[in-house]
C-alpha cells in the first residue's frame, strides 16, 4: 500500500495546510518518510461535518450489514500483511512478535464486536405493553432501546500502535455502537495509522456506507485535539494516554455549550500484593516469582498501562529472599527501545526523582540497551511507612521501573490501599493459607481498582465479555466503564423511550414483528428471539 502522508477525510486523501511532521525510528532517531501534512482547525471541520452527515444512515444500519462491515475491516487489516508489521516496528521499536500479537488482538476484537452486533443485546430493548384495563389508572405502551450517541472522536495511543489505535478498541466499540468515528492519529506512528486507516476506508466503500463513517486526521496534538473535542458535531471522546492530556480534553469537553463524555484511560500503578504463603516454597519457587514480576515490569520496555509499578512484599527473611531474587532477575535485563525519545526522557526524569526520594534505595538495575532510548530497567525499594507518607512514591513512571514496598501486617496493607489513587488492576500472590488475610483487602481494593487478579499478573488483557479495563480516577475518567471487552460498547449509547407510538413509527428493534430477531425484555421478562411471539400484545 502507498503511504500518502495525508489525512483521510470521508474517503479522500486531503493534504494538510499546516506544518508537516515525520515519524521517527526510536532505535536510531532516524527520520522516516513520508512527511505527514497536518490539518488546520478549519480543515478539521470537513471531517466532523461528514461524520454528522453519516450518522443518520450508519446509526440505523441493519445488523447483518453492520456486522459484515466490522468483519471487512478485520479482513482488510490482515490483508496488508508484513508491510504493517514492518512499518509499525520502524515507528515504535517494538519487536515483530509483539506487533503480530497486537494485530491479532485488533482484528479479533473487531470480529468480537461483529458478533455482538449480530446478537443485538446491546440495543437493550425493553417493552412494557399497554395495560388499558389496569386500575386505578391504565398504562400506556412504553418501549425503550439504546441508540448511538453520535460521532465519536478517538485518539490513538502511543504504546499500542494497533490495538489502541486507528482500528483499536475505542474505534471498534464506537463503530459497533453505530457511531461514526473521527480518529486523531498519534504522530509517533503516522504510517502505521495510515495503513490501517486505508483498510477502514476500503471497508466503508465496499460496504456501500456513507464515506463520513470514518475519517483519519493528522494535526498538532494540542490544537487539533482540543478543536476536535470542542467541535459541536462530536458527541463523545475515546482517549488513551497521559493524565495531563486526558484531563485537558475532559476540561474542554465539560466547557462546551453541550458538554460531552470523555472516556479517558490515563495512569495506573497496578499494585501487586505478595502474601507470606506465596514465599513458603523453595528457593527456586521464589526465584520464579521474582522472574515473573520482573518480566511483567520490563515487557515491552514497561510501556503497558497494566505494568506493575508497585509490589508489596512481607518484611522478614522470606521478603528479603524475594527482594534479592528480584535484584538478580532485573540485573540480568537489558533496556529495550522505548517508543519515542521523549518517552525515554520522561522515564529518566521519573526514575531519577524516585531514586532520590527519602527512604528509597535500589533493589536492582539492569543495563542500558544497545539502541538509543533504551534505559536500564530499575527496581527500587522502600518501607510501607515511607510509601504511605510520601506521595512522590505514588508517581507513575511509564516504562521499566517499579517499587518494592516492605510491609509487616494486613493493617499496613489496608492503609496503603486507602492512600492509593484509582488503579486499573490489583494482583494478589497467595496460597490458601493467606485467604483470611486477603479477605481483609478485597473490600478496600474494590473501591480502588477495576480488576482484581489472584496468582497472575496484570499484563496481557483478555478481550472478552467479562473483562473490565477501567477503574476509579485517575486510572480512567469514568469509573463505570471499560475500554476493553464487549461492555465497552455501552460508552457510546444512550436510552430513548417511545411512548404510545404506532407500529408504523417505531424503529425496527421495537416493532412487534421483531424483524431483527432480537432478545427483548417484555414486561420485565427476557424473551429470547427464537421464542418471540409474532405480536407482543397477542
Amino acid at each position: 500500500m502507498t503511504l500518502t502522508g495525508h489525512s483521510l477525510i470521508a474517503g479522500q486523501a486531503v493534504a494538510g495546510e499546516g506544518k508537516t511532521a515525520f515519524g521517527f525510528n526510536p532505535a536510531s532517531n532516524e527520520q522516516l518518510e513520508p512527511a505527514y501534512t497536518l490539518l488546520t482547525e478549519e480543515q478539521l471541520k470537513a471531517a466532523t461535518a461528514a461524520a454528522a452527515e453519516a450518522y443518520a444512515s450508519f446509526s440505523t444500519l441493519d445488523p447483518d450489514t453492520h456486522a459484515a462491515f466490522l468483519d471487512a475491516i478485520a479482513d482488510n487489516i490482515e490483508a496488508i500483511g508484513d508491510e504493517l508489521i514492518i512499518r509499525a516496528g520502524q515507528e515504535t521499536g517494538l519487536p515483530a512478535a509483539r506487533l503480530q500479537g497486537e494485530r491479532a488482538r485488533t482484528t479479533g476484537q473487531l470480529r468480537l464486536f461483529a458478533s455482538v452486533v449480530r446478537q443485538g443485546d446491546f440495543r437493550g430493548v425493553r417493552i412494557d405493553p399497554a395495560l388499558p384495563e389496569r386500575t386505578p389508572l391504565p398504562r400506556t405502551d412504553i418501549r425503550q432501546r439504546q441508540i448511538p450517541l453520535g460521532p465519536v472522536a478517538v485518539f490513538g495511543a502511543s504504546n499500542f500502535p494497533l490495538a489502541f489505535s486507528t482500528a483499536g478498541g475505542d474505534t471498534a466499540s464506537a463503530l459497533a455502537a453505530g457511531c461514526p468515528v473521527v480518529f486523531k492519529a498519534h504522530n509517533a506512528h503516522p504510517g502505521t495509522g495510515e495503513l490501517v486507516g486505508q483498510a477502514i476506508v476500503k471497508a466503508v466503500r465496499d460496504s456501500g456506507l456513507h464515506p463520513g463513517v470514518f475519517s483519519l486526521i493528522y494535526g498538532p496534538g494540542a490544537s487539533i485535539g482540543q478543536a476536535l473535542v470542542a467541535d459541536p458535531a462530536i458527541k463523545a471522546v475515546g482517549f488513551t494516554g497521559s493524565q495531563a492530556a486526558g484531563i485537558a480534553l475532559m476540561r474542554t469537553a465539560a466547557a462546551r455549550p453541550e458538554p460531552i463524555p470523555v472516556y479517558a484511560e490515563m495512569s495506573s500503578l497496578n499494585p501487586v500484593f505478595v502474601f507470606p504463603g506465596a514465599l513458603n516454597g523453595s528457593a527456586e519457587q521464589i526465584d520464579a516469582l521474582a522472574q515473573q514480576y520482573v518480566t511483567a515490569v520490563t515487557g515491552s520496555s514497561g510501556q503497558l498501562c497494566t505494568s506493575p509499578g508497585l509490589l508489596f512484599a512481607p518484611a522478614g527473611e522470606a521478603g528479603d529472599k524475594l527482594a534479592a531474587a528480584v535484584g538478580r532477575a532485573v540485573s540480568a535485563c537489558a533496556g529495550q527501545t522505548m517508543l519515542t525519545e521523549g518517552i525515554a526522557g520522561s522515564w529518566n526524569t521519573g526514575a531519577a526523582a524516585l531514586g532520590s526520594a527519602t527512604g528509597v534505595d535500589v533493589v536492582g538495575r539492569g543495563t542500558e540497551g544497545a539502541t538509543k532510548n533504551a534505559p536500564a530497567p530499575t527496581i527500587f525499594g522502600t518501607q510501607v511507612r515511607d510509601f504511605v507518607s510520601n506521595h512522590v512514591l505514588h508517581a507513575e513512571i511509564f516504562g521499566a521501573a517499579s517499587l518494592v514496598i516492605r510491609y509487616s501486617n494486613a493493617g499496613e496493607l489496608v492503609e496503603a490501599i486507602n492512600r492509593l489513587e484509582g488503579q486499573l488492576t490489583a494482583s494478589l500472590q497467595l496460597t490458601e493459607a493467606d485467604y483470611p488475610t486477603a479477605a481483609q483487602l478485597i473490600p478496600a481494593l474494590e473501591q480502588k481498582v477495576g480488576r482484581i487478579i489472584v496468582n497472575g499478573w496484570p499484563t496481557g488483557v483478555e478481550v472478552g465479555h467479562a473483562m473490565v479495563h477501567g477503574g476509579p480516577f485517575p486510572a480512567t475518567s469514568d469509573t463505570k466503564t471499560t475500554s476493553v471487552g464487549t461492555l465497552a460498547i455501552n460508552r457510546f449509547l444512550r436510552p430513548v423511550a417511545y411512548q404510545n407510538l404506532p407500529q408504523e413509527l417505531l424503529p425496527a428493534p421495537l416493532q412487534d414483528a421483531n424483524p431483527w430477531r432480537l432478545n427483548r425484555r417484555i414486561d420485565g421478562t427476557v424473551e429470547a428471539a427464537a421464542d418471540a411471539k409474532d405480536e407482543v400484545n397477542a
